[in-house]
């Protein structure tokens, strides 16, 4: 028998779409029949998403889009967080009420989304969310914390390695240097001069991109550099090849680099999800929000996030 709470609306819901593939200018606000949850499904109210590089390059255009399996009208966003509001028939380990947070691939900008919980498919999934995690919060784990983790996992960090993470300050580099440090290691982050301070609170040492990384990275490390993690582009694979790193102890996130490993979220190890959301409850873990907007904000969300320049998260409030 399927739950529902009874103080939300089950006909016409909110729903960010776009009706043509392109740019955060063609995000729209649309009213559509709420979704309700089948056999083996979930409904969840949203009361936060978190914006992701990769939620504009899946909408840009008509052929990446197909590579994700996506069509039009299609939504936008997919890390969030909210209240199960739905359960339908044969679900276990979830009820009506319960705060929950996961993935719904190009979909999670809406009042409500539909989730298959056992069905183990990444950007399509519900964990409940810990004690202590806030909403905004934990709509910002899925997509950077898998990957991050997945990351991780390819470099085999631990207490005697120097690791150079590029792009540290991004969404996906707040989590990189955390669970870096957690680790054990010593963590040199390329990004901007304004980013510096960021860096440091981060945990991290910083050093500028451009031109010349390898010669600063090397006066910073002269004992060396035992790992790298690329977040961005290729720059920081070169510089680790310069400084001797083995493309073994090389990963990128963004890019395929011969010989090097390239980490997806999607194939992050079991738990690590979980594993990254309870090091946020204790303490151990923090994400910084570079900025939040309400829904109705959308298109300046999605245009903040897509010029790849903030320091941390950004969130969009339903």
């Amino acid at each position: 028998m399927q739950q529902q709470s009874d103080q939300l609306p089950t006909g016409q819901s909110r729903a960010v779409q776009l009706e043509s593939f392109g740019g955060p200018e063609g995000l729209d606000i649309r009213e559509i029949p709420a979704p309700q949850a089948g056999p083996g499904q979930v409904r969840v109210r949203v009361t936060a998403a978190g914006l992701n590089p990769m939620d504009s390059i899946m909408t840009a255009d008509a052929n990446t889009a197909a590579r994700f399996g996506l069509s039009l009208p299609t939504g936008f966003g997919t890390d969030y967080a909210g209240v199960v509001d739905q359960v339908g028939a044969g679900v276990t380990g979830f009820a009506a009420g319960d705060r929950v947070f996961g993935g719904a691939l190009s979909r999670a900008v809406a009042d409500f989304v539909v989730i298959d919980p056992a069905g183990g498919i990444a950007a399509n999934e519900a964990h409940h969310t810990p004690d202590g995690v806030d909403d905004r919060t934990a709509a910002t784990l899925t997509i950077a914390g898998r990957t991050a983790s997945a990351a991780l996992a390819v470099v085999d960090l631990g207490p005697n390695d120097t690791v150079l993470i590029g792009g540290a300050a991004g969404g996906v580099g707040v989590f990189a240097v955390q669970l870096a440090r957690i680790a054990g290691a010593r963590v040199i982050g390329t990004g901007s001069a304004s980013s510096s301070d960021f860096l440091r609170d981060l945990g991290a040492e910083p050093v500028a991109y451009g031109d010349g990384l390898a010669d600063r990275v090397r006066a910073l490390a002269p004992g060396g550099v035992t790992a790298a993690i690329d977040l961005h582009g290729t720059e920081t694979v070169h510089a680790a090849r310069e400084l001797g790193v083995p493309d073994g102890r090389i990963c990128t996130i963004a890019t395929q680099v011969d010989g090097v490993s390239a980490a997806n979220g999607a194939n992050a190890a079991l738990g690590a999800l979980e594993a990254v959301a309870l090091l946020v409850a204790a303490g151990q873990l923090r994400v910084p929000l570079a900025a939040s907007f309400p829904v109705e904000q959308i298109r300046r969300a999605a245009e903040l996030q897509a010029g790849r320049h903030v320091h941390g998260k950004v969130v969009v409030d339903l």
